[in-house]
């Protein structure tokens, strides 16, 4: 290693000087020191992210670096041929859409630890005992719920909400909560796939407003995906069904009672999603805007709270001995809940965009997509794109795609609307749903535990391909 910084200077030197001329674009350097370097470093820091669960270190911070090291080595390398801005140019738009994302993720967290907090949970969690529920049948059922609810409210804030409501089920019982967290990755991601609001990148394709040789794609040409995805949950499903623990979770709790206000920050949560789609289908706004919308209608409701919160204890607001009596009762405050967001997964987030922004900026996302499309031809290169997206996040590889616009067929491009949507549930880190369920179920739902039914995922993702080039033959 300490021949390093020498080996690096004699390559940099040995370089042709046209190879590194200033041209105005970006330099190509997929060939060069910089561009292996930079490969290394984010190998390192996925190996890191990997190992989280042996090594005990969280997984933002080996990402957090690498994003640092590899923007700093481009900034270098630009400014030495007389470029210095335009690695802050991209960097900036990389920014952009990081920002966007960790700004709808802290809105659902918030929301979700708000319904939490107002004993939401613990009331479902109460009444699924009551109801007497196997761990099987709540295996299926939030499953099933993940799947339908995803199409409507995004498969990242859907997999939150459904771990939430398995963690507080559960009943501590780790084998279940990390089956279950699973086939709610799966569930939620296959569900997004079928619907333009399902995830980011069919929200991508669905706003290009792609040109294929049987027309525009439409909004109601996504649903044609509806039966493939349906293949890709049912077939692990049906796998995980027999690895679940037999018996039921106690019912220690016959009756457990909502706080006030609980169904009105349901009913807002709702709500905020219904802005959210609103704000981008009519308005063509950022689904963010309407998601930051919600969030002020849920910190106007916490101040109404705030400032009833008398009512809770049966109080008079004018009872001069209200504040001793409350003693050290803390009021409802928003501001609490966004602090309890899971900010390892948010920075996680920032590192992962960050890094893949930067080695698709040195030129490793158009080289990758010459070579499928060019090379490989659409079917190959499409499946391979969920593939892909199983160790690398799918919105940069989308965006690669969609970039490069090849010329297919509007079966050609389902497919890869659907490989890219599903290819992310083989790995745990291979979906935004799956990075955010291992924050929230840290110690239950693993990188490790995913990977050992990465097999019967990937049969599943095989099955729902299958699927989607028979009964959608005609598109192709």
């Amino acid at each position: 290693m300490n021949r390093l910084p020498l080996l690096i200077c004699l390559t940099l030197s040995a370089l042709p000087a046209a190879a590194l001329a200033g041209t105005g674009a970006p330099l190509d350097l997929t060939g060069h020191w910089a561009g292996y370097l930079a490969i290394a470093i984010f190998i390192v820091a996925y190996a890191l992210v990997m190992a989280e669960e042996f090594i005990q270190l969280r997984k933002s911070k080996p990402v957090i670096l690498a994003a640092g090291a590899i923007w700093a080595l481009i900034a270098w390398i630009h400014q030495q041929h007389g470029m210095p801005h335009l690695a802050e140019e991209a960097v900036r738009r990389n920014l952009l859409e990081y920002a966007q994302l960790m700004l709808y993720l802290l809105v659902a967290m918030t929301y979700i630890n708000a319904m939490e907090e107002r004993r939401v949970f613990r009331a479902l969690r109460a009444w699924m005992a009551r109801k007497g529920f196997s761990y099987r049948q709540l295996f299926w059922l939030t499953g099933i719920l993940s799947f339908f609810i995803s199409p409507l409210a995004d498969n990242l804030t859907t997999a939150l909400l459904m771990c939430a409501l398995v963690m507080a089920v559960g009943d501590g019982n780790g084998r279940f909560i990390g089956l279950a967290c699973i086939n709610i990755v799966v569930a939620a991601n296959a569900g997004g796939a079928f619907s333009p609001f399902g995830d980011i990148t069919t929200l991508m394709i669905w706003q290009k407003g792609l040109e294929t040789s049987q027309g525009v794609l439409h909004f109601q040409d996504f649903f044609n995906l509806f039966l493939p995805s349906l293949v890709n949950f049912l077939l692990p499903a049906a796998a995980l069904h027999f690895a679940i623990p037999p018996g039921a979770p106690r019912q220690g709790e016959d009756r457990v009672f909502t706080k006030r206000g609980a169904r009105r920050i349901i009913a807002l949560f709702i709500t905020t999603n219904a802005i959210a789609v609103g704000f981008h289908h009519f308005l063509h706004l950022p689904a963010v805007i309407g998601m930051l919308t919600g969030l002020g209608l849920l910190q106007f409701f916490g101040y109404y709270l705030k400032k009833t919160f008398h009512k809770d204890h049966g109080l008079h607001p004018d009872d001069p001995e209200a504040d001793r009596k409350l003693g050290d009762l803390v009021p409802f405050d928003v501001f609490n809940k966004i602090a309890r967001a899971e900010w390892d997964t948010l920075l996680f987030f920032y590192g992962i965009v960050i890094c893949v922004g930067g080695l698709s900026f040195l030129g490793y996302s158009a080289m990758a997509s010459d070579i499928m499309y060019g090379q490989w031809g659409a079917t190959s290169a499409n499946i391979a794109i969920g593939i892909l997206s199983a160790m690398v996040d799918n919105i940069p590889v989308m965006f690669a795609v969609l970039s490069m616009q090849p010329d297919m067929s509007m079966g050609q491009w389902l497919l890869v609307t659907l490989t890219a949507g599903v290819g992310g549930s083989i790995l745990s880190i291979g979906s935004a749903a799956g990075v955010a369920l291992m924050g929230q179920a840290r110690g239950h739902y693993t990188f490790f535990g995913h990977l050992k039914w990465a097999p019967v995922i990937a049969l599943g993702y095989a099955a729902a391909i299958t699927a989607h080039m028979w009964i959608n033959r005609a598109l192709f």
